[in-house]
């Protein structure tokens, strides 16, 4: 129980207390109002930062294929089976140094191949036993021929059924390419003008490297380069 006299009192002081908590009240709302607007400030800030160093992200530019380039194109063209060129009964064979294309038939039943030759010199070099030759340039009718020399690999006893006797050949290496296929091998030195083909490969040439299609002639294609170099010997 409170005396009258003292309700007064109570009730200025209630008033006080209640104007002092809307004032705290008003100053805390003010403060937080204060408090969101600096941390939006600071958060703007922050990305208008990011956004002045960061890079909006783009697509890569696509990809363009590149065409083939004119040394892809004069590559050549070879089939291939396991690893194996496979060629026809008639191939078309580059001869490197003097660079003469010669159609050259596969038999599989040669030994070593072998080329049309004449004029065939042996002589002393270094030391050394080689040879001096020519070989025709194809589609002049045999006016034409180019000189080489080549060191002797070896020489070969050949046995034709037509001779009594049995004819030894000379045995060099010459480098050729038949389609994209590139090779150094040895070829005899023959007289074949009664035959048809300037050129035979043998079985020297094809063991594990060629395969024949019988049913097919010029199966590979020589490069461009190639086809249209002109003829040049050793010693013209």
């Amino acid at each position: 129980m409170v005396p009258k006299d003292g309700i007064e009192d109570i009730r200025s002081s209630l008033n006080k207390q209640r104007a002092t908590l809307v004032t705290m009240e008003n100053n805390a709302s003010v403060r937080q109002d204060q408090m969101l607007s600096q941390q939006q400030q600071a958060t703007q800030t922050i990305l208008d930062a990011i956004s002045t160093q960061v890079k909006k992200p783009s697509c890569p530019p696509p990809v363009v294929q590149k065409s083939c380039s004119p040394a892809a194109k004069d590559a050549g063209h070879a089939d291939r089976l396991k690893g194996k060129v496979v060629v026809g009964e008639l191939e078309k064979l580059y001869l490197a140094n003097p660079g003469i294309v010669y159609t050259a038939r596969i038999d599989s039943g040669a030994e070593t191949s072998s080329i049309h030759t004449r004029n065939v010199k042996r002589f002393e070099r270094d030391g050394s036993n080689w040879v001096r030759f020519e070989v025709p340039v194809p589609e002049t009718s045999g006016q034409e021929w180019v000189t080489l020399e080549r060191e002797i690999s070896r020489r070969v006893k050949i046995i034709q059924s037509a001779a009594d006797e049995a004819e030894r050949r000379v045995v060099v290496e010459l480098q050729f390419a038949i389609g994209d296929h590139e090779q150094v091998a040895e070829f005899t030195l023959a007289d074949r003008t009664n035959l048809t083909y300037d050129v035979l490969i043998g079985r020297n040439v094809l063991r594990d490297v060629m395969l024949i299609d019988v049913g097919k002639e010029f199966a590979t294609e020589l490069p461009k380069s190639y086809r249209n170099k002109a003829p040049a010997g050793d010693n013209e």
